[in-house]
């Protein structure tokens, strides 16, 4: 984690229930967390200044804007990136034309890398409520990676939508995320599991192999990774749509 060390990035998630906010600076990690939902769009800056204060920082001397892309929360991953575009764009100086680079992260790649940090899991299917009686899921690998440190690598394509049901864990690997929570043992029953969400401090361990690999980009690609395609979509429209074998994204 070696980026850490000499940058000032600043990470924050609001795709599920939890808001969560960190801050790396001079080799050390603030952290907070809050409600999340429809409360992150008022509380999440207020949390971000605060995090700020503690360190003794102002946002212009922020490096970077870390930021869950998702899938998740509609309403979460909206405030997410326009809180990103907002803080990138309000750092603009003639240094800084295009204000502060941003770095989106998947989060099922975070409820990876949570799982990994608490139960050393290095081979998890990454589960996220999608509500409407679907999961966002991805098998995710880890990769030991050079002194940026390793990432998680898709094993099998992006990220889905599942029923419960057709969520398949494989020998050896581990059930991470919210989605055993909500679903019981209509989900994978039997697999091995560690209840996770995407939290801004493993946004901040993905930064360095992510940042090293070319993913810092400009305040106006801040954009969502929705993977559901309506979000208006109704739960009889989903049934009628199993029912008539359309395929989900």
């Amino acid at each position: 984690m070696s980026i850490l060390l000499n940058q000032r990035l600043l990470a924050f998630d609001t795709s599920t229930g939890q808001l969560s906010a960190a801050l790396a600076s001079d080799g050390r990690v603030w952290r907070r967390e809050g409600p999340g939902g429809a409360q992150a769009s008022g509380t999440l800056i207020p949390m971000l200044e605060a995090l700020l204060a503690e360190a003794g920082l102002r946002f212009a001397a922020l490096d970077a804007v870390v930021f869950g892309r998702g899938p998740g929360s509609f309403t979460g991953l909206r405030t997410a990136c326009a809180a990103a575009q907002g803080i990138a764009y309000g750092a603009r100086s003639a240094a800084r034309p295009h204000g502060l680079p941003v770095l989106p992260v998947d989060t099922l790649a975070a409820v990876a890398e949570q799982a990994r940090t608490d139960s050393g899991a290095t081979q998890v299917v990454a589960t996220l409520d999608a509500r409407m009686d679907e999961v966002y899921v991805q098998a995710l690998r880890w990769e030991d990676g050079d002194d940026a440190g390793g990432g998680w690598r898709p094993e099998a394509g992006p990220a889905l939508l599942q029923r419960p049901e057709d969520i398949r864990v494989p020998a050896g690997w581990t059930l991470g995320g919210n989605a055993r929570a909500v679903y019981g043992e209509r989900l994978a029953p039997g697999a091995p599991s560690v209840a996770v969400l995407p939290d801004a401090a493993a946004l901040l361990r993905l930064a360095p192999a992510l940042i090293a690999a070319g993913g810092l980009v400009e305040a106006a690609q801040a954009l969502p990774l929705y993977v559901r395609d309506k979000v208006a979509k109704t739960t009889d429209e989903r049934a009628a749509e199993r029912a008539a074998g359309v395929p989900r994204s």
